[in-house]
Formats: C-alpha cells, sequence, structure tokens
C-alpha cells in the first residue's frame, strides 16, 4: 500500500504532537552513515520529485584508499531498491548500477514508474553493506489540487563560519514536502580565507582553495559527512540550483573575479570540473545542452504551484565595474540569463496554468538602488553622468546590474498578464520581502509580483562582516535602505537560518526562522517574521508562521 502524503494530514500530525516529536519517528532514516557504515559514509539524498520519478543518490566507499578525489579503486557493483514501506516489504522499483572511479564511485538513479503524491523508501546495498534507508516523496498529479505545499528554503551554507543547525531545525520538521536549495551549498575557499564572526569555526578539506577536479570532488565529500546536512538529505528530496561558490566567487560565463587563469589555469577548465563534480554529487536532475550542461528546469505540483529553477551563472555577462562601468548596467546586449533561458522562463510563466508561479532565483531581483530613480525623468541626469536609469545598483552582481533582462521578464509578466508570480532567491546571506513594481520610483504602480530572500545557513552577514553585535550596526542600515527603496517590506541583515514557504490556492507566506549560534552545534532556534502574499494581491505582514 503506499502511503498518501498529503499537506493536511501533515499539518494534522505536527499540531497533535510537535513537529520534533513527529519527526522523531524518522531519526533512524538519517542517522549519521560514516560512524558505522564505512562503504555509505557519505550518506543518501534523493532529488528533483516529479508526480513519477525521483532521483536517489549514494557513494560507495569501495576501499579506504579510494577517498574522494582520488581516483583509486575498483568498480562495485550497487544495488538499489525503492519501497512503499520503511521495512521494504513492498517493493516498487529496484535495480542495479556501477560505482566507478570515473564518477567518483557516486551514483545517481533517475526512478521512475512511481505513483504521485506518495511517500517511498529507499536503500542502497553494496559490498556487503547497506546504506542508511532514505525517506523521498513525489510530486501531486499533474491534474490534482493539493490543499497546500510546504517547502524548507535554503542557501549559503559556509563549512568554515559554523554548524549546520538550520539544517538540523529543518530536519526536525515533520511537514516539508521538499527543500528548496538556492545556491552556494558549498564554498570554494582555502582554510581561514573566508570564516565567520570568530574565524574559522571547522577547516576545509582540502586545505587549498578548490580549482581541479579532485579538489571540487573532496569539498563535496566534506559536506556530505556533515551530521545534519546527511539527515536532512536522508529524510527530504532537494531541489538545487548552483550560484557562484560551486565554482569560484562573483563567477560569470568566461571567468570570475577571484580566478587567476595564469596561475589556476583556464576558467573553461575549473567551470568544467566544478559542474562535473556537482553533478555527480548533487541529487540533480540535468540535461544536455549543446556541449555542456543545463540545470535550468521546471517541477509541477499539480494545479497548485510551478517551480522554475535558474541557472544565474552559466550565461551571464561580467558583472560591471563602479564608475564609468554604471553605463553599461542599462545596456541592452548585455545578459544575466543568457537569451535561451530568458525565452524559456518567459514562455513558461505565459502559458502556465499553475495557480503560483515560483522561480528559484539565486540572486535578487528586488531593485536596491540609492536613489530609486523615475527613468521616464532622469535621461538627461543618465546621459550626462552616467548613473543607471533606474539608480546606482548597490551590488551589480544581482539583476541590479542587468536591467535590461529583469525589464524584458517584467515586461513578458505584464504584457501576458501573468499574476501570482514568486522569486525566491538566496546569495546575499540576508533576509528581504519585496514587492516587485515594474517601476520602482512608484512602487503602488503595476507589480511584476514579490520576492523572499532567505538567509544564509553560516555564511557571513553584515553584522559580522561589521564585527558588531547583533542587532546593533544593521538595524539602522535596514531603516535606512527601506526608506529609500519603498517597496522593500522587510529586511533583516544580521541573522542566519532558514525560510519556510507555505504555498496555498488562498496565498504564499514565507517564515523566516533564526538560529542563535551558528558556532553551536546544537544551537536553538526562534521565529523571525512572516509575510504573505494573498493570491492576486500584494505583500502583507503576518504576526505568526503558517499553521
Amino acid at each position: 500500500m503506499l502511503v498518501s502524503d498529503t499537506a493536511a494530514v501533515r499539518r494534522r500530525a505536527v499540531l497533535a504532537g510537535g513537529a520534533v516529536a513527529v519527526a522523531g519517528a524518522g531519526l533512524a532514516l538519517a542517522a549519521p552513515a560514516h560512524a558505522d557504515n564505512p562503504v555509505f559514509r557519505h550518506g543518501v539524498a534523493s532529488g528533483d520529485p516529479l508526480p513519477d520519478a525521483v532521483i536517489i543518490w549514494t557513494r560507495v566507499t569501495v576501499a579506504d584508499d579510494a577517498t574522494p578525489g582520488s581516483g583509486a579503486g575498483a568498480a562495485a557493483t550497487v544495488r538499489w531498491e525503492v519501497a512503499a514501506d520503511e521495512n521494504f516489504a513492498s517493493i516498487t522499483a529496484s535495480g542495479a548500477a556501477t560505482a566507478t572511479a570515473d564518477t567518483d564511485h557516486t551514483v545517481k538513479v533517475d526512478v521512475t514508474g512511481l505513483a504521485p503524491g506518495c511517500v517511498y523508501f529507499y536503500r542502497f546495498t553494496a559490498l556487503g553493506q547497506s546504506s542508511p534507508v532514505g525517506r523521498t516523496r513525489t510530486a501531486p498529479a499533474l491534474g490534482a489540487s493539493p490543499d497546500g505545499l510546504r517547502f524548507g528554503v535554503v542557501s549559503c551554507a559556509n563549512w568554515e563560519a559554523g554548524f549546520f543547525g538550520a539544517y538540523r531545525h529543518l530536519a526536525d520538521r515533520a511537514d516539508l514536502d521538499a527543500i528548496v536549495h538556492l545556491g552556494d551549498y558549498l564554498y570554494e575557499y582555502g582554510r581561514g580565507e573566508y570564516g565567520g564572526r570568530t574565524g574559522s569555526v571547522r577547516p576545509h578539506d582540502p586545505a587549498n582553495e578548490i580549482v581541479s577536479l579532485a579538489d571540487y570532488r573532496i569539498r563535496h565529500a566534506q559536506y556530505k559527512t556533515d551530521p545534519d546536512l546527511q539527515r536532512l538529505h536522508a529524510l527530504l528530496p532537494f531541489i538545487c540550483t548552483w550560484d557562484d561558490h560551486e565554482s569560484a566567487d562573483n563567477s560569470w560565463s568566461g571567468g570570475s573575479g577571484k580566478h587567476d587563469p595564469a596561475v589556476q589555469g583556464p576558467w573553461a577548465d575549473r567551470k568544467a570540473a566544478s559542474a562535473r563534480a556537482y553533478l555527480e554529487w548533487m541529487p540533480v536532475r540535468a540535461s544536455r545542452s549543446g556541449s555542456g550542461v543545463q540545470i535550468y528546469r521546471r517541477l509541477r505540483f499539480g494545479t497548485l504551484a510551478e517551480l522554475s529553477m535558474l541557472d544565474l551563472r552559466s550565461y551571464r555577462d561580467q558583472e560591471v565595474k563602479p564608475g564609468a562601468g554604471w553605463r553599461e548596467v542599462d545596456n541592452p546586449q548585455r545578459t544575466l540569463t543568457g537569451r535561451a533561458q530568458m525565452d524559456w522562463l518567459t514562455a513558461g510563466l505565459a502559458s502556465s496554468t499553475a495557480r503560483w508561479k515560483l522561480v528559484g532565483n539565486s540572486v535578487m531581483i528586488a531593485p536596491l538602488v540609492f536613489p530609486p530613480l523615475d527613468p521616464a525623468t532622469t535621461a538627461a541626469f543618465t546621459q550626462a553622468l552616467g548613473i543607471p536609469q533606474s539608480g546606482l545598483p548597490v551590488n551589480a552582481d544581482q539583476w541590479d546590474g542587468y536591467t535590461a533582462d529583469r525589464a524584458r521578464l517584467y515586461r513578458a509578466i505584464t504584457e501576458h498578464g501573468v499574476s501570482d508570480v514568486v522569486f525566491l532567491t538566496g546569495d546575499i546571506h540576508s533576509s528581504w520581502a519585496a514587492d516587485l513594481p515594474v517601476n520602482a520610483a512608484d512602487p503602488a504602480g503595476p507589480s511584476a509580483g514579490a520576492e523572499f530572500v532567505v538567509p544564509s545557513v553560516t555564511s557571513s552577514s553584515l553584522g559580522e562582516v561589521m564585527q558588531a553585535p547583533p542587532r546593533t550596526a544593521a538595524v539602522p542600515v535596514e531603516e535606512a535602505i527601506k526608506g529609500v527603496n519603498r517597496h522593500l517590506r522587510y529586511v533583516e541583515l544580521d541573522s542566519h537560518g532558514f525560510g519556510v514557504l507555505e504555498v496555498t490556492a488562498a496565498q504564499t507566506q514565507m517564515d523566516w526562522f533564526y538560529v542563535v549560534d551558528v558556532t553551536d552545534p546544537r544551537t536553538g532556534l526562534r521565529h523571525g517574521a512572516s509575510f504573505a502574499v494573498p493570491a492576486g494581491g500584494r505583500m502583507e505582514p503576518r504576526t505568526t508562521p503558517a499553521s
């Protein structure tokens, strides 16, 4: 018998017994693998749920010297099973794969023929050992109308900056359908190059900045040994995209601000190595695109929601430089998305029949400028001084540095009458809620949607960069930002944590939760804020998290 997984059933369970108590039954599924299971020491994971399919993943350690990135170790046969029950009395699908050094002994299986809207359990067997049991779930049927969906939303997890308490608290919940990871799943820096408030809490492996395929494999493997991340992967499917740090800081199609070809070799080689390791180690369903790999993709959750996951690194032009470079911000030839991805995104939004059009968006799309200007009245000012038409961008790495692409997207949304578009964003280590007016100087005017930005799991916040105690120096900055950018409804620049997005026919609501101390592996948690977007409406505050 398949386990039906309706949102109403899960909410009743949480209300009746508490999320931690209910999730306790699943703790055995997600026990850290490396402690007593040397073959499957990197755990198990699942991802990209479809109504009839899901990716399952593991890595097999075939010998003690067959460490990640080593290229050592013989091939091994890995059997996998997917069942409708935790005891595997009813096997739904099974098969065998081969783990080889060519893929760093990782195994990734796209399991098909599954039933929609159901919980499944999965496991792997190799070299006489069984992996931890993972739990996953398929998306609702395309024509189904689920009462609700709930996603954990995360980004920016720097190993050296702290412990992944945000992942632990997400794993303690029993009401989530999936985890949406918006990028910077790992960081490329060498030891001590980019820590947190108190420096490096735990050292990166390898010690150097990662550049080669072996380097990237070793770093991915290290992150997969974290017990909180390992447990969360085993409990829920992940839906991921990459941002810059999966390759190198502020990367673009032809390089990175931190990449020196004279020292580190051709950028194309480094990018290919980082992409290969990512696709080996992550439960992501990628497709071929010419000579490269395409990870932008779309997932449907019945008639309630459609999620478009973007790739905002592989096709973008180089970020403009301050000063004379400001003139290039409005250049219509510059792109963030690339033409093919923009066409795919706008066509998908225009044709979507889902109530909510969600966009997994690694960098902030809401304007953050000083001051926000009205392009219709500032042409001479722009011509004389070279200031972008909408104002000076604070961060040209975001959509603010590629205003022509943002205008194309907004125009497609408004001209096709697309409603209920919500962007889910990471990257900037802070929390934001924003309306998306077509003209930022007129926040009450026509809107292209709304945006929720989630904080970092551990990566340094503004307050930490300023070496200021929490909720001191950042507070006046937050108020100043909101005062100048009136479309911004919430700004919190200090805290680490995650978001929980609830989607119903009536509204989408984002609840921000913040960990108390990233240097404490058992850190507590607090509710930070909640904002909702009613169907057909504008952003509104909420006093309590969705229940």
